[in-house]
């Protein structure tokens, strides 16, 4: 089975997630899994929820969807989690599996800062949506590495914590399942 994996800290998951993982299920894996991540080596943890309540609101955003599920695979595993090695675990569990790790251009352009770098682009697959500022051509890629320009939401996780900070809507940009969740836990706001 061909699987994408999507990597990150989803905090909070946006619909921008959810339509690049819909357009891989529908043009290239058989099922997305979203990879939550305890804690990205490139990324401060100030503003992090607990993984536990960002699975959480993963699973409510895709929980009437076959072809997604969430994965807390990096919880067995050493924190920070390294890609490398989560990738590695993944192949021991599942071996039939086809795994293919679906990531921005914008990180794929700085994928040399990536712990073992070389061993990831030489022994897994790519699924690289194109990112505005971050264009990249696919001429002369291996045949790991597919671009895919799938439709793109240009709003962050980062933006959306503000939003619900300052009591703005993020109707139409969160799934509405999420934005319940958020609202009854008080996640991202200022009373929390």
């Amino acid at each position: 089975m061909k699987i994408g994996l999507f990597f990150g800290s989803f905090n909070p998951i946006h619909n921008g997630h959810l339509i690049i993982s819909t357009y891989v299920t529908n043009f290239v894996a058989n099922k997305v899994w979203f990879v939550v991540s305890p804690q990205n080596p490139f990324k401060k943890n100030s503003e992090l929820l607990n993984i536990t309540d960002r699975i959480l609101l993963v699973k409510s955003a895709i929980k009437n969807d076959n072809q997604l599920k969430v994965s807390d695979v990096e919880l067995k595993l050493p924190i920070p989690s390294y890609t490398i090695n989560t990738l590695g675990y993944l192949k021991k569990i599942y071996p039939k599996h086809d795994f293919f790790i679906i990531m921005g251009s914008d990180n794929f352009l700085s994928i040399s800062k990536w712990k073992a770098p070389d061993l990831l682009l030489k022994d897994y697959k790519f699924i690289i949506y194109q990112r505005p500022g971050f264009l990249i051509d696919d001429k002369n890629f291996p045949n790991n590495i597919r671009i895919i320009n799938a439709p793109l939401i240009n709003i962050s996780s980062t933006e959306i914590r503000e939003l619900i900070k300052t009591k703005k809507s993020v109707r139409y940009i969160v799934p509405d399942a999420v934005i319940k969740l958020i609202e009854k836990n008080k996640f991202y706001s200022k009373d929390n």
